[in-house]
């Protein structure tokens, strides 16, 4: 009985199969040898004899092995069928049926001879799913870099993190390595977990040096592993080294302790320096500065002077970053004296405080109310000490507006308007902010008028400034032209935004335009934070019929 034809047609370029049908002279193409079918391929003359053949082999139980489907595929590719080759394998993979090295190869073949070598690198994390090893990692991973490099196509992360979660799992860290920095150089950057699977490697091959310089390289990315996760695989592999006599030098020790310090980790960090002194590596200043500021970030001044002390006992000269991390330490902690008195041994050790160190110092007398101090050592610094930058005169204008000191802050202002370069949009900002919480709304429209005659452009930020100053004032109806001057300006407005002009209408009881803005704000992806919840709980306990007005929360009760 004659075979019937097969219904072929195109999809995105590939040929797949729509329809089939065969009958028992399919068998002609198949023997039995004491039991056994032996398929003969020699027989297939044309693409309608491939695939009979093939929906042959997936109906036979057993199965044929995976080296008889490889034969049909390596005779199809023969024929120049290539888009039928795919079409089938796809067919396998939906089926179940094993796969192995010579098919994914086939399949990259008649992908690359169809000009799709695009799809074809898209083959390859297949082989590290399914645990197949490549015949050449080398070529594999080159094939990968040449398929970047010339542009064919650009791999999303999904694709990375598979060919080098697989490469890791099979001992290649230095290819791990270096997909990572093939692909720190395209359109698609690293996330935290293709780090992951760096460190991870790195760690597993005993190299601890590079582990946390990735580590580092997160940090500076703003990128940051979990605390429980790489830091704590990189403490092990150091315990393991310590155990071996093994030490890093001071660098790499430095590296780790801070990214402990980074996670709060300061006693970890502590008990490393004291490894490395045990094992005559010394310290140098960069440790104990790192120890030090992870002390202060968590608040714990009498440990971080303490390091500090254990610092100078051991001959070491603190540098100006040793003194700023503890002024600054005691300064947010409004020990301002001790402060001051730290301030003036950083000139009897021979050394100069720098612009940072007088603006932590200044943020910090400002914080007490010592305005009359905070004036005295800007003119020294002005005399004596490096030039006043841009964060000096924020740190005076912010500082003068919170004491309601307004002739002082304009004053400062004016003079700084003189010359454009001290003048930025973050200066403009504190101005506008100080002037509107000071009832002074039409001075800081004022100066909002003029930003482009200055040369500066509003942002987010100063737009929302204004805002605030109007709803402050209750005059919502300018808020709301200045929240859609801002659109019509190309700024979006952003959740804190939003939340001004809310608690605006909230504070006037104009529940129904709150209302609008209220479903404005949550189409656009934001919500209430925390002050505009508390006035909206006010709001219905002084008049439950409010909540009729919320669609949303009304819905929520009446379930």
């Amino acid at each position: 009985m004659a075979m019937s034809k097969i219904s072929l047609r195109k999809c995105n370029g590939i040929l797949s199969i729509s329809s089939y049908s065969y009958s028992s002279s399919s068998y002609s193409r198949s023997s039995k040898v004491k039991g056994r079918v032996v398929l003969n391929f020699e027989k297939l003359k044309c693409l309608d004899d491939a695939v009979a053949l093939f929906r042959q082999m997936v109906t036979m139980k057993p199965l044929p092995s995976v080296v008889d489907f490889s034969k049909l595929f390596k005779t199809m590719i023969s024929m120049k069928h290539y888009s039928t080759v795919v079409s089938l394998f796809r067919q396998m993979r939906n089926l179940g049926i094993p796969i192995n090295g010579f098919i994914l190869s086939s399949v990259i073949n008649s992908y690359c001879l169809m000009h799709r070598a695009d799809f074809g690198f898209s083959v390859l994390p297949i082989y590290l799913k399914n645990g197949i090893p490549f015949n050449n990692v080398k070529d594999a991973v080159e094939l990968f870099k040449k398929l970047v490099r010339e542009d064919i196509c650009e791999p999303n992360e999904i694709m990375y993190a598979t060919v080098m979660n697989g490469l890791s799992k099979r001992g290649h860290t230095q290819k791990t390595l270096g997909l990572l920095r093939l692909m720190e150089q395209g359109n698609t950057q690293p996330n935290i977990y293709i780090y992951n699977i760096v460190i991870d490697s790195l760690c597993k091959d005993g190299n601890l040096d590079a582990a946390i310089n990735i580590l580092n390289e997160m940090k500076q990315k703003d990128i940051y592993p979990d605390i429980l996760g790489q830091w704590e695989k990189v403490k092990t592999l150091f315990s393991e080294m310590v155990n071996l006599n093994m030490y890093p030098n001071v660098r790499t020790f430095n590296i780790l302790t801070d990214g402990l310090c980074k996670e709060g980790k300061v006693e970890d960090a502590e008990e490393v320096m004291k490894h490395m002194v045990e094992k005559g590596v010394e310290p140098n200043v960069i440790t104990y500065n790192v120890i030090m500021d992870g002390y202060c970030l968590r608040g714990q001044l009498d440990r971080a002077r303490r390091i500090f002390d254990i610092l100078i006992d051991k001959g070491i000269e603190p540098d100006i970053i040793s003194y700023n991390i503890l002024i600054n330490g005691y300064c947010k902690k409004k020990k301002v004296d001790e402060a001051i008195q730290l301030f003036g041994e950083i000139s009897q050790k021979g050394s100069k405080p720098d612009i940072v160190t007088y603006n932590t110092i200044l943020r910090g007398l400002f914080g007490v109310g010592r305005i009359g101090v905070a004036n005295q050592l800007f003119v020294e610094m002005v005399s004596t000490g490096p030039v006043p930058d841009l964060p000096i005169y924020h740190t005076l204008l912010d500082g003068y507006f919170q004491y309601g000191l307004v002739e002082e802050a304009m004053s400062l202002f004016n003079k700084l308007e003189r010359k454009t370069e001290n003048i930025d949009i973050i200066s403009c900002n504190i101005i506008i902010n100080g002037l509107c919480k000071n009832g002074e709304l039409d001075k800081a429209h004022a100066i909002f008028q003029k930003l482009s005659s200055i040369g500066l452009l509003p942002d987010v930020r100063i737009y929302t400034t204004m805002i605030t100053g109007f709803c402050l004032e209750g005059l919502l109806d300018e808020a709301k032209d200045m929240l859609r001057k801002m659109e019509g300006n190309n700024y979006l407005p952003n959740n804190v935004t939003y939340n001004v002009i809310v608690r605006g209408y909230l504070r006037c009881r104009k529940i129904n335009e709150m209302v609008n803005f209220m479903m404005e704000m949550t189409g656009r992806g934001f919500s209430f934070d925390a002050t505009t919840a508390e006035l909206l709980v006010n709001a219905i306990s002084e008049n439950p019929c409010v909540i009729d007005m919320l669609p949303e929360l009304h819905a929520e009760i009446k379930k």
